[in-house]
């Protein structure tokens, strides 16, 4: 499916805000806004309900939040939203790390917050009474259909703009179960992929390269001419680490036209680890590891600050990484120390020259997350309304600028941080200084504007890098699809053994502990594990998600 290039309009949407405010009790009161003018019937029925006096809310503390903050309760656009609706926030922060544990606690006590921000997808695995329907079957949470038409003007304002996210947040059964989390504009979607030593390719004379072959080439010149300069061979020509996302370090299969897991290709459900290109994939990473391309000790490394060592430290030729901490980060952190240190994205690289576009990064527009609201909330209208308001123009401007004045300014209709995002005063990261303010910079209920990552991206180097990895094929994406009781059931202990097993060979065909000869064995395994019935049961999943109007 191609996928258009469209920006919400930002009258409409509310940017990251966070605070979908979740709480178990909540009073009556505080002040109502006007409705919008010439809007519809739907509007004037939520003007006439107030925002609520106090809600509680659960949700995770972000980690730069967590930084410098207690509560989101000290974020200042969550100060501001309190004096705009009068509503009191009683935020719940789980343990970090116990996110998962004090969810499932909660759900099983019954008692939950007026509000629950969580990504409720993840019950479409293993936990197969999480998902959305099965809660809202069980009176955990509400259905929110009828409220958001009826009382949330600004999110149905956008969903009408762009009806296929209401696609993507309405369930098999036909319910919407959250204030979403949605991505405004594709811009938002691509944030990973192929990074170089743009240092070592113009000391070598050699080009970016766009082809299998073509990085061949390069890596072989990065393992045998000392880019590095230190007259050893000791160059690590392309780094592997499979202790973060093991999807997202596979820079190479998208080329074979397939992924390392479920994909959509063109209505037919395929699981990439057992295709024949599959095999070609591993036999290019093979021959690879063997004549020195490869990190060794790849499989070895689960330390993030290892992969920072090696990369700072000269030795790094190429990589999997982000924008930000991949890209960014390293060209800050090598300043001192290496000041000829530069850095280039890559494009996904295309099985050879004249080939199809190759598979990329993609994260859909909603995955699942957003806040819910609790089935024993006292009062969910007045609760959705609040919700609404980060959806909204003026909630839309709090959750992903903050403070105009403070901690934006608007120029020629644009707003630009101002100082105390890009050069805090106090010496705070980027990071932490836009997590004072507001919340764009991470997942909430509201719509993320682009806006924010153009200026998040402060080098050059990192918006060019985006606009190329951008430039790889999304087409074959899964989108988010639900699996019913039934299915999870089915498959949960299924793909947790496919997954182990799936990244246990590839380690040994990689590092040719295994013959690639042994491949049609790997398949014939994977489907005694039951991968068939996976796929089958995705299939239905898919062409269930495919009907949906």
């Amino acid at each position: 499916m191609n996928r258009k290039k469209r920006t919400i309009q930002l009258t409409v949407i509310s940017a990251a805000a966070l605070s979908v405010f979740m709480a178990g009790c909540s009073s009556d009161t505080a002040k109502s806004t006007p409705a919008a003018a010439g809007t519809a019937p739907a509007v004037s029925a939520a003007a006439e309900v107030k925002y609520p006096a106090s809600i509680t809310y659960w949700v995770q503390l972000n980690g730069n939040a967590g930084a410098i903050m207690k509560t989101y309760n000290e974020m200042a656009a969550y100060k501001e939203i309190e004096k705009k609706t009068g509503t009191k926030v009683e935020f719940q922060h789980p343990p970090t790390g116990q996110e998962k544990d004090q969810f499932n606690i909660m759900l099983a006590s019954g008692s939950l917050t007026d509000v629950v921000e969580y990504n409720f997808a993840s019950g479409t695995g293993a936990a197969a009474a999480q998902s959305p329907d099965a809660l809202i079957k069980g009176k955990q949470i509400l259905r929110l259909n009828e409220l958001i038409e009826k009382y949330a003007p600004n999110l149905t304002k956008v969903l009408k703009e762009r009806p296929e996210f209401r696609k993507m947040m309405t369930t098999d059964e036909g319910n919407i179960y959250v204030m979403p989390n949605l991505l405004g504009d594709e811009q938002l979607s691509v944030v990973n992929g192929p990074i170089f030593r743009k240092d070592w390719l113009d000391k070598l004379n050699l080009k970016v390269p766009t082809t299998i072959p073509e990085w061949e080439t390069v890596l072989k010149a990065f393992r045998d001419k000392d880019p590095n300069g230190n007259g050893k061979q000791d160059e690590i020509p392309f780094f592997m680490n499979l202790a973060g996302d093991f999807d997202l370090n596979h820079l190479f299969v998208g080329a074979y036209g397939i992924a390392t897991d479920f994909y959509n290709d063109n209505g037919k459900v395929k699981y990439g680890p057992i295709q024949p290109e599959y095999k070609e994939f591993l036999a290019t990473l093979a021959r690879w590891y063997k004549e020195g391309l490869i990190d060794k000790d790849y499989a070895s490394i689960k330390d993030s600050k290892l992969k920072d060592n090696k990369i700072i430290s000269n030795q790094v030729g190429a990589y999997s990484g982000f924008a930000g901490s991949g890209l960014g980060r390293y060209l800050d952190l090598a300043k001192g120390t290496n000041p000829g240190f530069s850095l280039v994205g890559a494009p996904y690289p295309k099985l050879k020259e004249g080939g199809p576009n190759p598979l990329g990064q993609y994260t859909m527009p909603f995955v699942g997350y957003g806040a819910a609201i609790s089935a024993k909330a006292k009062n969910p209208e007045q609760i959705i309304r609040w919700l609404d308001y980060k959806y909204g123009p003026e909630g839309h401007m709090l959750i992903n600028f903050g403070i105009e004045g403070e901690s934006y300014k608007m120029e020629n209709g644009y707003p630009k941080y101002t100082d105390m995002i890009m050069n805090n005063p106090d010496k705070l990261p980027m990071t932490q200084a836009m997590a004072k303010y507001f919340q764009s910079s991470w997942n909430g209920p509201f719509v993320q504007d682009k806006r924010v990552i153009e200026q998040y991206y402060t080098i050059p180097a990192q918006r060019e890098a985006q606009k190329t990895w951008a430039q790889a094929d999304h087409s074959k994406q899964m989108p988010s699809i639900s699996l019913n009781a039934d299915e999870s059931s089915k498959t949960a202990s299924v793909m947790n053994d496919v997954k182990t097993y799936k990244e246990e060979m590839f380690n040994k065909f990689v590092m040719n502990a295994e013959p690639i000869e042994s491949f049609d064995k790997y398949v014939q395994t994977m489907k005694s594990m039951g991968i068939e019935e996976a796929i089958k049961v995705r299939q239905a999943a898919l062409d269930r998600y495919l009907s949906r109007k």
